[in-house]
């Protein structure tokens, strides 16, 4: 008797709670059209403080008056992505408990609690995070609205606040990644992070910054058709580091403060080590002709879109050096036969190289021997063959040093 007055009744299983389970179920449509018209009202808004806040023909002439405007702006703002987040808790979140939610609000819903997920530990990632998938929901809903006005009149808004918010998360990514204190795994996450936030952008912002920025667009458009390419089929390891190449050149353009110069040249240095790994890997003879393409693009592409921008070098010496490197790559450009301007690059980079293996020559032995193999096959090193007595005279000398 005792244990059954104890026991606890699961209430989806009694009447009442079944009442109340169905009762829930058919006031959501009302929440959610309740929290469909404020956000309406807020976005309307929200777009009358932006557009007046950013129309300098109004504001210009008085500094007072666009301190009024941009405040109301900011106001507007916090009070459209306010409306978002109650829609998000009070709609999609009751939704989902009560099995009534769509495929598209339960990936919603699992998406905002992986942003909520990161207040604990990255703060000003989540703080930029969770403003960027407010409106990336919000931004669903007025493209489904398709209201192509209204849609026009947003996206201008939404690329600009969606350039501040990646700059914010790479530039946070920059700062953590000059940390020391990291774990070999944590740097890695870190280069994944930065590299999955570059080609995010490309793929979810560039198209609309298209449409609203065509300027800003056309000095990355050549590098964006480069990148598209690598989209369609199934892309092996080489080709993985390519794309993130690509996607390294246009940060350069894009990202110059957010990603700065010693951030972007780790990436660099990070693809070059993985392209090196896989030549010398011992992989077939396509893989390796393919990975040494591969390396001769990225060796040019790093001292082109990177090194030749680079103000401030640590050490003067390393900065004259790549002053002679860069004055040899310029004569080199002026040969008009392409394959032999072609040759003689490869000549120069692989040289280049070579000084940079040589400090651990060690480590880096089967790479080092494939590139002397390669300037000998170029015909810019002699193959010496030794005599056996030489070759004894060279291995007791080695050992008496």
């Amino acid at each position: 008797m005792a244990e059954k007055g104890l026991r606890v009744l699961e209430v989806d299983k009694t009447f009442f709670g079944k009442l109340t389970n169905t009762i829930t179920k058919l006031l959501i449509p009302t929440r959610v059209g309740i929290n469909g018209m404020l956000i309406n009202i807020k976005r309307n808004n929200l777009l009358k403080a932006f557009y007046s806040a950013n129309n300098d023909e109004k504001t210009v002439e008085d500094p007072a008056k666009k301190e009024v405007y941009e405040k109301k702006y900011e106001e507007a703002y916090a009070s459209y992505l306010e409306a978002i987040d109650k829609y998000v808790m009070d709609s999609i979140y009751k939704k989902v408990k009560n099995d009534a939610a769509t495929n598209f609000e339960k990936e919603a819903l699992s998406k905002y609690y992986e942003v909520v997920h990161l207040k604990e530990t990255q703060y000003l990632e989540y703080k930029y995070r969770k403003q960027k998938y407010l409106l990336e929901l919000d931004y669903e809903t007025v493209t489904y609205m398709n209201k192509e006005k209204m849609l026009q009149k947003y996206k201008k808004f939404y690329v600009q606040k969606m350039d501040v918010f990646y700059k914010a998360i790479l530039k946070n990514y920059s700062v953590q990644l000059a940390d020391n204190v990291h774990t070999k795994q944590a740097k890695e996450d870190l280069y994944t992070k930065i590299f999955n936030t570059l080609e995010e952008y490309i793929m979810q912002i560039l198209p609309i910054k298209k449409e609203v920025d065509e300027e800003s667009y056309n000095e990355v458009a050549q590098d964006n058709d480069n990148f598209n390419v690598f989209l369609a089929g199934k892309l092996d390891e080489i080709d993985i580091i390519e794309k993130k190449m690509i996607l390294l050149g246009i940060s350069r353009k894009l990202f110059t403060h957010s990603l700065p110069l010693i951030a972007a040249e780790q990436c660099y240095i990070k693809l070059l080590k993985e392209t090196r790994e896989i030549l010398a890997g011992n992989y077939g003879e396509a893989k390796t002709k393919h990975a040494y393409n591969m390396l001769i693009k990225l060796i040019e592409d790093y001292n082109v879109k990177l090194l030749s921008t680079k103000v401030y070098w640590d050490k003067p010496a390393k900065r004259d050096e790549y002053k002679k490197f860069w004055d040899e790559y310029n004569n080199i450009n002026k040969i008009e036969d392409q394959q032999e301007k072609q040759k003689q690059k490869e000549i120069l980079f692989i040289k280049n190289d070579l000084k940079a293996l040589n400090q651990n020559e060690e480590k880096y032995k089967d790479i080092i021997k494939f590139h002397k193999n390669k300037l000998v096959e170029l015909g810019a090193m002699k193959q010496i063959k030794l005599t056996k007595n030489k070759y004894n005279t060279l291995i007791k000398k080695k050992i008496a040093s």
